[in-house]
């Protein structure tokens, strides 16, 4: 009884039951389809198999095995294209608000030359034309008499 399984019905799938064994299993309702559908499968004969079933088979797991690395390298377009107009969204919004931002202060400091340019008189006509001489004049120079007593 060592060998076997725990569960009634997988002894009963593996076929491995006595005629007593069987029949106490026939007794309960539960898995009285499950020995009439072994019976029934049990008389089914074996399909042929080709002689080269083995090789056929680990040729198709390969070809699977090369089309799933082939799936891996290529690009997912259902999964790149949201990502992508999610991206181009956010940038086309950050850029339409670096925009308002940028007209918002370029608006401001032109209102603010305005009022400056208002509310001081423009220079007289002679400023302008004596404007380097009158710019030397505010360049600081040394003091040549008082040097000449400092040495």
């Amino acid at each position: 009884m060592e060998n076997q399984p725990a569960n009634p019905g997988e002894a009963l799938w593996r076929g491995r039951l006595s005629a007593t064994e069987r029949a106490s299993l026939r007794a309960q309702p539960e898995l009285e389809m499950e020995v009439r559908l072994t019976a029934a499968l049990g008389k089914i004969p074996d399909a042929p198999v080709p002689s080269n079933f083995t090789a056929r088979v680990r040729d198709a797991i390969a070809l699977e095995e090369k089309q799933a690395v082939r799936t891996r390298r290529h690009w997912n377009w259902r999964a790149l294209l949201p990502r992508v107009a999610v991206t181009a969204a956010v940038v086309f919004f950050a850029g339409l608000t670096l925009r308002q931002h940028e007209l918002a202060r370029r608006t401001t400091l032109a209102r603010n030359v305005a009022l400056v340019a208002g509310s001081q008189p423009l220079p007289s006509v002679d400023a302008l034309k004596n404007f380097d001489a009158i710019q030397r004049m505010s360049q600081p120079r040394a003091d040549e008499e008082l040097l000449t007593l400092m040495q």
